[in-house]
């Protein structure tokens, strides 16, 4: 049921809990963990080496200039910067992923416990704190179309495993799409300003997950999280379409 059709009644008794991911290409000439270029729209699997596939006897060696940025960052949002950090394997299989891991942060992220404040509705500004920013490196692409046969095949383009990424955690302090539009808003702000990441949507440099629950207005427990995986774009153009119909509905 679209939220326009919703009464008024159900309006006023529920709220969303929403908390947001958002994953940042940063602005680094070279991959995280090898001397490839980072660069986007380079011809198909040419940005490639033993190291970002994974290959046999192939050992990484961080970026110093990715650690940079992702500290910069960091500090950008009002995290706390720990002073030693730890690199994880996080295991799963898909077929732009060769190595068959992606290297992250786990337990030991680089920063902690930040916070971006955004403007609210009646004028005053609100807190929305920052679980955590830890560094991890982006998966390959598969291509599902624009071939003659992709109708039967997927290709893999792999120039982008191993580019560096942060992932930006928030807490779930946000109760309303305005609120989510001013967080991500602010977020690209802060980001574009640092010069860590050129924050294109449209390359997949700033994408976004959004983890929505449900509850009754004023109670602590939250409902059932759902969790929705799509570009910044999308979720900002859906969430001001959302809330200017459910304003014109009232």
């Amino acid at each position: 049921m679209p939220a326009a059709a919703l009464a008024p009644e159900v309006l006023a008794k529920y709220e969303p809990v929403i908390g947001l991911e958002v994953h940042v290409q940063l602005l680094t000439a070279t991959k995280a963990f090898c001397g490839c270029a980072n660069h986007f729209g380079s011809a198909p699997n040419t940005n490639i080496c033993p190291v970002c596939l994974g290959l046999p006897g192939a050992l990484p060696v961080l970026n110093a200039k990715a650690v940079e940025f992702a500290t910069l960052a960091s500090l950008a949002i009002n995290c706390q910067v720990r002073e030693r950090s730890i690199f994880a394997r996080k295991n799963y299989f898909y077929p732009d992923l060769p190595k068959g891991y992606q290297i992250s942060q786990y337990d030991k992220p680089i920063a902690e416990h930040g916070f971006i404040d955004v403007p609210t509705a009646d004028g005053t500004m609100k807190r929305i704190g920052v679980t955590r920013l830890h560094m991890e490196e982006d998966a390959g692409k598969s291509l599902h179309d624009g071939f003659p046969d992709s109708a039967t095949r997927t290709y893999l383009d792999l120039n982008r495993c191993g580019t560096p990424l942060v992932e930006i955690v928030s807490e779930p302090d946000i109760r309303t799409p305005d609120e989510a539009f001013e967080y991500l808003t602010r977020l690209k702000e802060i980001l574009l300003y640092t010069a860590v990441s050129d924050c294109n949507m449209e390359e997949g440099s700033l994408r976004c997950d959004a983890n929505v629950s449900v509850r009754l207005k004023g109670a602590e427990k939250s409902g059932p999280r759902s969790k929705s995986r799509t570009s910044t774009a999308s979720a900002l153009s859906v969430w001001r379409s959302n809330t200017r119909s459910n304003a014109r509905s009232r």
